[in-house]
């Protein structure tokens, strides 16, 4: 069964607009969070940057808190956000590349180049008993990286497939390379996940890509929301990737 991620980090990135730098905001992301997993929602993702943007740290504490689910805590490979992790224990991080002027994550990590690094960052959660996914684009080269850093699994990064989804002969192109990347960190030991520009409109295509476990889905469903209301949005995503809807605790 494909499980469901909902990422939340939109839902702080509106309460920001308005109450950056107070403690209290409205909306609040642990309630929508909760109400994800009420929903049946496989998981919640969040995505604590540098510059602290939208989530806060006071929000990662409290989704370890109160998550009955899967806490899966994005974040770059930079030593305050590495020991704030060890210290909540997220269920899983999945290391993300991070720059200040993107306005989302705009790419894969290179993983071939940094792949010392990264496997201290891998060795030090495991130690913590924290799983450790990469994010990265469906590269062989960047695949094998991330078998050789020792990750439990790996974030395909679906950007380009979603932004040419319309284009069908380039849609092709990119659902092939999907495809390839998930077949070899199948091959090698590596679980699979996907994620980024995923929406109701192309998840039936994306689900030919074999291996698949997981998709973090955020802005299309906290879209969907504002005219639905959260619960709906999560269910009718559900519906969308086979689930029963059923919170997998």
């Amino acid at each position: 069964m494909l499980k469901l991620g909902v990422n939340i980090d939109h839902v702080a990135t509106l309460r920001e607009a308005r109450y950056r730098g107070r403690e209290r905001g409205e909306p609040d992301p642990i309630e929508a969070a909760l109400i994800c997993e009420s929903a049946g929602a496989h998981g919640i993702t969040a995505h604590l940057r540098e510059d602290r943007r939208h989530i806060q740290d006071r929000d990662v504490r409290e989704l370890r808190r109160v998550c009955k689910t899967r806490l899966n805590l994005e974040m770059a490979n930079v030593p305050e956000i590495i020991t704030l992790a060890v210290e909540i224990k997220p269920d899983i991080v999945c290391m993300v590349p991070e720059r200040r002027t993107e306005v989302t994550t705009e790419g894969g990590l290179d993983v071939a180049s940094h792949w010392t690094a990264l496997a201290e960052t891998r060795q030090r959660m495991n130690e913590a008993g924290i799983e450790v996914s990469l994010f990265i684009a469906p590269e062989a080269a960047q695949v094998e990286a991330a078998a050789r850093v020792g990750a439990q699994f790996i974030e395909l990064h679906t950007g380009a497939f979603a932004e040419h989804f319309h284009r069908k002969r380039e849609r092709a192109v990119e659902l092939e390379r999907l495809t390839s990347a998930a077949r070899l960190a199948y091959s090698l030991g590596l679980q699979v996940n996907a994620g980024h520009g995923l929406n109701y409109q192309n998840l039936a295509v994306l689900r030919q890509v074999p291996h698949l476990v997981e998709l973090n889905i955020g802005h299309s469903i906290i879209s969907r929301a504002v005219v639905v209301g959260l619960a709906t949005a999560v269910k009718e995503m559900l519906l969308l990737l086979g689930a029963p809807g059923e919170t997998n605790s």
